[in-house]
């Protein structure tokens, strides 16, 4: 568990950081209002498949919540082994714009990195899109490099 307190925010504002271990229904209920906030095209996850992402060894699911106990935003990392060692992604990082700038994201990261290095992952990727400049200059301030690299992405007809 991470506490975080944001330097320039009021002391009293504290988000905790959690691995999800459940799919229970306030989690569901999270996930709805938190997955329109990141993209508009994918649904919310459903409680099977939000137990799927829970079971998974190779992925954790990390929430933020603040002093009442509301979740406020979540993160996923996925670690998996590939024949040139560890790998970790962080993915569909996500604060409720109610919440931004209390230092839920920072939390999020630092839980994810912290995690990915304890399993053995030198690095630690992810990707953002170049309109989220406040997410991209999060990701900076953490210590993330931009990489030159080509992202290819196919698509599997439905």
């Amino acid at each position: 568990m991470t506490t975080e307190e944001r330097p320039g925010a009021p002391a009293r504002v504290r988000v905790t950081v959690t691995q999800a271990v459940v799919a229970d229904q306030e989690l569901v209920d999270a996930m709805a209002r938190l997955v329109p906030q990141l993209s508009s095209s994918a649904p919310a996850p459903s409680a099977d498949e939000l137990e799927a992402i829970v079971a998974s060894p190779a992925t954790t699911l990390f929430v933020a919540s603040d002093e009442a106990g509301t979740i406020v935003g979540s993160l996923t990392l996925a670690v998996f082994r590939v024949p040139t060692g560890v790998r970790a992604w962080i993915e569909d990082v996500v604060v409720d714009t109610a919440a931004r700038s209390t230092g839920a994201g920072t939390a999020l990261v630092r839980a994810a990195v912290e995690v990915a290095t304890a399993e053995g992952a030198r690095t630690v990727d992810l990707t953002s899109r170049p309109h989220r400049e406040a997410a991209n200059r999060l990701y900076q301030r953490l210590g993330f490099e931009q990489r030159t690299t080509n992202v290819y992405r196919y698509a599997a007809e439905a």
